[in-house]
């Protein structure tokens, strides 16, 4: 009898991209093999994005696909192997869950189970199809109160892996010749500082009406590093690793960048000089909005204070155009400080109302589609269209 068959569709960012090599690696343990497309397979997992509406849609486009081929004859098909008369088992995982078990169900019909990510742990090694690089989560879920943000609904509260369980997964890759590898966390600063804290569920329905005067500050969310942060103590036991060449980390939150942590990428020749930093808006009105923390001064006054530090540092972001309430003004204030970075990577993003999330209750998604057409297409052009050609390597 042939080893049963599986496929994985990955949607979103590096976070999902590593949960889709452990997915693989529980699938080869349990005796699956890989299909080489999804047309093969007698399971597909599809692991799903909702940081925008586009990224879900590209998930619903999929399965379209999938129910239109399994529904037709083999012959109408053209099927590379008829497999049987049923379509595989399809299994949805990932931020896409947010939106709860019965109602995907019941909009996706085509779905079979749901399976939330925090249940593929690290009992199996992941498969990686990279030798050299590898992804490597330190932290699931964020504790973090952004407005717009879906990730604590999705991945739930922050959880810091212990260190001993991360060294032995580097030291294990270290010795098959893997020499480069990229910690992942939603706020890698803040790892091993994590409280438990309330859940973000009841306190957006604990009241009708609330407002984002009513959301705990970022920083109330985690314990004070007592002497060095867990982070920077991570980042040098690593760096012991002697066939461990190079070290990436992402992503950071500009209001917990430790002065340590800066020292530390200053002093570490492993340590990437890329620090991917996001700053949402250059608006102070839209960053009170957002609850991000930190003001426009905040962050520029950073950004300098690394320059200083790391004379070679380049710099990538995430920023977010047509944010509710954002007006010309603001928007303005978004390019001029982007001008003033000079990023050489940014992922911008036009707005897109989280179901779920403080913003996506609290406040009217009221910026026209057209302009937020047009923000993103000059932040474009400043960023990335304008440093296409020498760009720093982003893992």
């Amino acid at each position: 009898m042939p080893e049963p068959k599986y496929f994985i569709k990955t949607f979103g960012c590096q976070a999902n991209k590593s949960d889709s090599e452990r997915i693989a690696g529980d699938y080869q343990a349990r005796g699956f093999s890989p299909a080489a497309t999804w047309r093969e397979a007698d399971e597909i997992v599809i692991n799903t994005c909702s940081v925008r509406q586009r990224a879900e849609d590209r998930v619903q486009g999929f399965l379209l696909n999938v129910e239109k081929y399994f529904t037709k004859g083999p012959e109408q098909a053209g099927r590379a192997r008829c497999r049987s008369s049923e379509r595989p088992k399809i299994i949805l995982t990932g931020c896409m869950l947010h939106h709860g078990a019965k109602n995907l169900k019941t909009n996706l019909p085509l779905i079979d189970e749901v399976l939330p990510i925090a249940e593929v742990g690290f009992n199996s090694p992941a498969v990686r199809a990279d030798k050299n690089h590898a992804f490597i989560p330190i932290s699931s879920g964020c504790n973090s109160f952004c407005t717009f943000c879906i990730v604590p609904y999705s991945r739930g509260r922050e959880f810091s892996r212990p260190a001993a369980e991360i060294l032995s997964e580097v030291e294990g890759l270290a010795a098959t010749g893997y020499t480069e590898i990229t910690l992942l966390g939603q706020n890698v600063n803040s790892y091993g500082l994590e409280k438990a804290g309330i859940g973000y569920r009841k306190l957006l329905m604990s009241r009708a009406g609330f407002t984002v005067g009513d959301i705990p500050s970022n920083q109330s969310q985690y314990f004070p590093p007592d002497g060095l942060p867990p982070f920077v103590t991570l980042l040098r036991q690593i760096s012991r690793i002697a066939a461990i060449g190079k070290i990436n980390f992402m992503t950071s939150n500009p209001w917990d960048f430790a002065d340590e942590l800066i020292a530390e990428i200053a002093a570490n020749p492993k340590i990437s000089r890329f620090v991917h930093l996001p700053v949402q808006s250059g608006s102070d009105r839209i960053l009170s909005l957002m609850n991000r923390g930190y003001t426009r001064a905040d962050f520029l006054t950073l950004i300098n204070k690394i320059k200083k530090a790391i004379p070679d540092v380049t710099f990538g972001t995430d920023i977010i155009v047509g944010f509710p309430g954002e007006t010309d003004t603001d928007f303005m204030e978004t390019v001029d400080l982007v001008k003033q970075v000079d990023f050489q990577v940014a992922f911008v993003a036009q707005y897109s109302p989280r179901p779920g999330t403080a913003a996506w209750r609290i406040y009217p998604d009221d910026v026209p589609a057209k302009v937020k057409k047009e923000r993103f297409r000059i932040l474009e052009e400043l960023t990335n269209r304008a440093h296409l050609h020498h760009r720093p390597y982003v893992p």
